[in-house]
């Protein structure tokens, strides 16, 4: 934030409280909506939430019907804590965890208007979350981040849960440590 300021620039937080980013994200909804318009399901990482409250509200706008499934890691159930105790939390305590991207409190925006769009939360294991990048590496020749594997990892985590008959995983980042990559590989 130093750097932003001394030099004279604009921070634009991903979820905050700013609407015009929600709407932003929200174009991903619209995205997945033209190319498949009877959808059952989307399945969104969440962090602070504004990724989720953006997709969500375009894509229910469209189609009531559509399930927003949100999925965060074991180590951060922030937004999960947040609807279950109905209470906002800027700020939550985190455990270590390989989705750095998910890591931390939420929007106050995005838990308002979470509310109302986010038809369920999924808690995924640390280590399913490691499986689903190998997966994708190894078998979708994808190089997805570990925040966005949390999608995949509900798949393999919850076989049974009625997610529908066409599902869309939100895969939005590929930021993975050459490292952490090593390590999962070698799992």
């Amino acid at each position: 934030m130093a750097y932003v300021k001394n030099h004279n620039m604009t921070y634009v937080d991903a979820y905050d409280n700013d609407p015009y980013i929600y709407a932003g994200q929200g174009m991903i909804g619209i995205e997945i909506l033209e190319q498949i318009s009877n959808i059952d399901s989307i399945l969104v990482p969440i962090g602070g939430g504004g990724l989720i409250t953006g997709i969500g509200t375009i894509a229910k706008s469209i189609n009531t019907n559509i399930k927003i499934i949100g999925v965060q890691t074991e180590a951060c159930p922030a937004m999960k804590a947040a609807m279950d105790e109905n209470v906002f939390y800027d700020e939550y305590k985190s455990k270590d965890s390989v989705c750095e991207a998910l890591i931390g409190g939420i929007g106050h925006l995005a838990y308002e208007k979470s509310k109302t769009i986010i038809d369920d939360i999924l808690i995924v294991k640390e280590s399913t979350i490691k499986k689903a990048v190998k997966h994708m590496i190894l078998k979708e020749k994808i190089i997805s981040e570990p925040s966005s594997c949390t999608v995949v990892a509900a798949l393999m985590e919850y076989p049974n849960y009625h997610f529908g008959s066409k599902v869309a995983l939100v895969l939005s980042g590929s930021n993975i440590d050459e490292e952490l990559m090593k390590n999962i590989l070698q799992i």
